[in-house]
């Protein structure tokens, strides 16, 4: 992990710090496929559902990162983790999402999953796919023009995938 890097459970009092790294996230769509003009109440209910843990990632006392951890589908997939991560658009470059991606695969190999797989991995995200790369992640799939980038139209994303 980073020097200087605390990743703890996220609390209710984190909710306006997670809601600041993921609104431009959301609104860029460059990223999520989530709806572009998702509200807050949406958001941070998607964010902090029951199902996900979820964490944030502080420097200096400020959140620059938050995760979440889950099954990545019920019953029979239930052995195996999905994460959603989210840095703060001025905190690149600072090691916060090689840190959170550290502390999920300890995570979810404490609360006993076997491997973790990214779904939906934008091919235009290539920081991600490099990151994920170096932490182990194989490309298994990619899924032809899946994504509606605002930018770049119709393009591809990857599935991922790690044992743990």
């Amino acid at each position: 992990m980073s020097q200087g890097i605390k990743i703890r459970t996220a609390t209710i009092n984190d909710r306006q710090g997670i809601w600041e790294i993921l609104d431009p996230v959301i609104k860029e769509g460059k990223t999520y496929p989530l709806p572009r003009d998702m509200s807050k109440t949406k958001a941070l209910d998607y964010w902090l559902a029951k199902i996900h843990l979820t964490f944030v990632a502080v420097l200096d006392e400020k959140i620059l990162g938050t995760y979440y951890l889950r099954p990545n589908n019920p019953g029979g997939g239930s052995h195996i983790a999905n994460c959603g991560y989210a840095t703060h658009k001025n905190a690149r470059r600072k090691g916060i999402a090689r840190s959170m991606c550290e502390h999920s695969l300890g995570q979810a190999k404490a609360a006993g999953f076997n491997a973790m797989q990214f779904n939906f991995v934008i091919v235009s995200n290539q920081g991600a796919i490099k990151l994920w790369t170096k932490m182990g992640f194989e490309t298994l799939a990619t899924l032809p023009k899946v994504f509606d980038h605002p930018e770049l139209g119709m393009v591809d994303a990857l599935v991922m995938f790690r044992e743990l």
